[in-house]
């Protein structure tokens, strides 16, 4: 893995995505005691840093495999990121959706044209439909964070944070199924200048944080956290990358969560989903860390369930 090739990536990707912008609250810099730059992946299309790495895996296939269309199982954004990217490059895309999924993220998926395919939500279920529609199909599948495309796409957000802020010692994101963080860690690695990635991580669903100490991947008996686009667990794709170049995962509580996605806010006057609060809950936990230190935060996503709001 070399910096021409991520540069490459970010030429590919850039005619298809928003260049989002990057936000600053003098407030939040003094409660932090540190500077923020808030790189804001609720403003990318579909709402959320997904749209990268579906984007690029999607132009990185053959014509002949664009034709036959792709596939995935996701109850979420990667879901709504692969039928957008998919449908702006003329491919067909197969979604496989848990049937417990919110009928508002089915309702996204559609106006992207995605075609849905219900299945039971174990991951077993999931995995085996997605099967059947590329025997039937012919379709690529192409995972939601544990896919070398998917997870270089996804640190263009970081290489953009840099090209904008070169000076940054950190560059903390949130950590679910590894995607971004890994590309973000690689982003840090290539483009900063001794710059460190961190990730921040519930407590509820920290699977990363016991991953990183025990050198293996772990799983979560349960992850009931706020956070829910953070529930999903590391690939053995990524998983090499993030134990190699990401310093360290700072775990926080639901309470912090809560109250770093209300300053943002309440403070930042843009609405952003739990996960992408949790970040900056880790920044303001660990103050002493980040003191007087130039700080990238990435904001991965604003879709939010306005029904459900946690204040």
């Amino acid at each position: 893995m070399e910096k021409l090739h991520l540069e490459k990536v970010l030429e590919r990707v850039q005619p298809h995505i928003h260049r989002t912008p990057v936000l600053s609250s003098s407030l939040l810099n003094e409660m932090a005691e540190t500077d923020l730059w808030f790189k804001c992946e609720n403003f990318q299309k579909m709402g959320a840093f997904k749209m990268r790495g579906a984007t690029n895996a999607i132009l990185k296939l053959s014509e002949e495999k664009k034709s036959k269309g792709v596939v995935t199982h996701s109850s979420g954004n990667f879901a709504q990121a692969l039928s957008l990217a998919a449908k702006s490059l003329n491919v067909p895309a197969y979604i496989v959706m848990p049937d417990t999924a919110p009928e508002v993220k089915k309702a996204a998926v559609r106006t992207y044209s995605g075609k849905i395919t219900e299945c039971p939500s174990t991951i077993k279920d999931r995995e085996e439909t997605a099967n059947q529609i590329q025997e039937k199909t012919g379709a690529t599948f192409i995972h939601p964070s544990n896919d070398i495309d998917v997870i270089l796409g996804q640190g263009t957000a970081a290489m953009e944070l840099l090209q904008d802020h070169p000076d940054l010692d950190y560059i903390v994101c949130p950590v679910g199924g590894g995607g971004l963080i890994a590309g973000t860690a690689l982003a840090a690695k290539f483009f900063g200048r001794n710059c460190k990635c961190i990730g921040g991580e519930p407590i509820e669903a920290d699977d990363a944080w016991r991953s990183l100490r025990s050198g293996k991947i772990e799983t979560n008996d349960s992850a009931e956290t706020i956070a829910d686009g953070l529930k999903t667990q590391l690939g053995d794709q990524n998983f090499p990358i993030i134990l190699e170049n990401v310093d360290e995962i700072i775990r926080v509580s639901e309470e912090e969560i809560k109250s770093a996605l209300r300053l943002i806010w309440e403070r930042m006057k843009i609405i952003v989903e739990p996960s992408s609060a949790v970040p900056l809950a880790a920044v303001l936990k660990e103050k002493d860390k980040f003191k007087n230190k130039q700080v990238g935060i990435i904001i991965s996503g604003g879709n939010v369930d306005l029904s459900s709001l946690p204040f």
